[in-house]
């Protein structure tokens, strides 16, 4: 009699499209099946940007319903991206729609904390990369808006844990999502009460944090559920979608520099405990959770944003462009003739991305980008440049460059950026799985489960079931004026990590 293999299911929520996604181990290899796919924007409400979860939770549900029409699902779990937070009150429910970190209302909080404050107490509390659009300086613009909506929260939830609540979890949070926050003591393994007493911010909200793995409820019955999602575990993957993209990486070498390229790039290394530090804090270094102990030594890069946002305009403007014919338009185009910050704050916001990045070359003195094709070889070309400023801070940082790199996700299907990337490093460049996020989240559900072993054994998985497509560098003679360029166009951007002290209070 032939055994089913165990199915579970994947929701990976990036911050342009949802998905829903059946993972399984069949004879020593993984499969996977998108059931269902769906957009998910932030929408303009009451003033702010938020995101629709009602509207999310509709799809989430039906793509549910589809993949247990024919088969058991043993388990669920959901990803998303970092930062964002639902505010529940005292029964669980939502206070207001979760605001997005592209909302744009931090920037002065930050900006007002690195004064009062300083960098140093903020980052070495925590060993999280000072970004404008941490959790903790949304909590601030929170407190201190109009209305204090924080006061009338009794818990706060990361959105993945949003998700897992209301289709029945308990209300916990998971640690990956947590590291991600700007309020967890990554060194301690605990939230950094002391931090937010000391910026004003209450306590009394912070849930109870698990593990990836953890197992926090079952899925709560409706009346058109079938028969298949009948007493569905939910069990928390690694929630942040880098966390879960990092597990799906087909890496040998424990040295390899990863890249989780999509909507942000995430890139960086595994390492066994933080670096926290004044070296790590300078080049401002992120250490965020991962699943089966590791830490993920990295760096937000702005990533496939800039190209999204130039297209959502140039579509506004009439212009149906595709992502491959982006692409194809700046391969067309020559290496390194303009390039920008990609990390640059007023890269952050939705608006006018193509006129942003004209103005930044003009301000740089670089030739004005004026086609499509021209402003995204800008954009390619300035991740590229961006993955390698990383590379060269590891290496600084650990006293030794990474062997190789791996890109996973949607962005690894971009030819020309993975090409550059290898060019541009020095390195060779793997490329897959695309939908590693997904396959990472089923997997952590299946070693929950019994299904598969530790992170290692997760991997050799991955390398079993998956075709990895290899960029080797090639030689390119303007690489060094280009290199230079970017470092004095990176320069003239605003340090993220000021050396600021405190200022003595009035």
């Amino acid at each position: 009699m032939t055994v089913n293999p165990t199915t579970v299911a994947a929701v990976d929520l990036g911050a342009e499209s949802g998905r829903v996604v059946g993972v399984s181990i069949d004879d020593g290899r993984v499969t996977e099946e998108l059931v269902h796919r769906f957009r998910n924007v932030p929408v303009d409400r009451d003033g702010a940007l938020r995101w629709d979860v009602p509207a999310l939770l509709g799809e989430i549900r039906y793509g549910l319903a589809k993949l247990g029409a024919d088969r058991p699902i043993a388990s669920v779990g959901v990803d998303t991206w970092g930062l964002d937070y639902g505010l529940l009150d005292a029964e669980g429910g939502l206070v207001d729609p979760p605001i997005s970190h592209r909302d744009g209302r931090t920037r002065e909080v930050y900006e007002r904390a690195l004064r009062e404050h300083g960098a140093a107490l903020l980052y070495q509390s925590t060993g999280i990369q000072l970004l404008e659009v941490n959790s903790v300086y949304q909590w601030l613009a929170d407190q201190r808006a109009p209305g204090r909506r924080l006061d009338r929260a009794a818990t706060v939830l990361l959105m993945p844990d949003v998700f897992h609540h209301l289709l029945g979890g308990a209300i916990v949070s998971e640690y990956t999502a947590v590291s991600t926050t700007g309020a967890y003591d990554m060194r301690g393994g605990r939230w950094a009460t002391g931090l937010l007493e000391t910026l004003g911010l209450p306590t009394h909200m912070l849930p109870e944090v698990v593990e990836p793995g953890t197992e926090v409820g079952f899925l709560r019955p409706s009346g058109s559920d079938p028969a298949g999602l009948r007493g569905t575990r939910i069990i928390a993957p690694a929630a942040h979608d880098t966390a879960s993209a990092f597990v799906a990486v087909p890496a040998a070498s424990p040295d390899a520099m990863f890249i989780s390229s999509g909507t942000w790039s995430l890139v960086g290394v595994e390492r066994p405990r933080p670096v926290v530090d004044a070296h790590s804090q300078r080049a401002n270094l992120t250490n965020e959770g991962g699943y089966g102990g590791t830490i993920r030594l990295l760096r937000n890069v702005m990533g496939l944003w800039l190209l999204q946002e130039c297209r959502r305009e140039w579509v506004r403007q009439g212009h149906d462009f595709d992502y491959a014919g982006l692409v194809d338009a700046a391969a067309e185009e020559p290496f390194g003739r303009s390039v920008v910050d990609p990390d640059h704050p007023d890269f952050l916001t939705p608006g006018d991305m193509p006129g942003r990045i004209r103005r930044h070359c003009a301000e740089t003195g670089q030739p004005v980008p004026e086609t499509p094709g021209q402003i995204s070889r800008c954009v390619i070309d300035s991740l590229a440049l961006g993955y390698n400023a990383v590379a060269d801070d590891l290496e600084r940082l650990l006293g030794r460059r990474p062997p190789a790199v791996h890109i996973v996700g949607g962005g690894a299907r971009n030819a020309l950026l993975s090409r550059l990337t290898a060019d541009v490093t020095r390195l060779p460049v793997h490329c897959g799985p695309f939908e590693a996020t997904a396959l990472g989240n089923g997997l952590v559900q299946l070693a929950a489960l019994g299904e598969a072993g530790d992170l290692a054994e997760i991997r050799s998985l991955v390398r079993a079931s998956t075709d990895v497509l290899t960029y080797e560098p090639s030689d390119m003679d303007e690489l060094p004026r280009v290199r230079a360029r970017f470092q004095r166009v990176r320069q003239r951007s605003p340090d993220p990590v000021p050396p600021t002290e405190p200022q003595p209070k009035p």
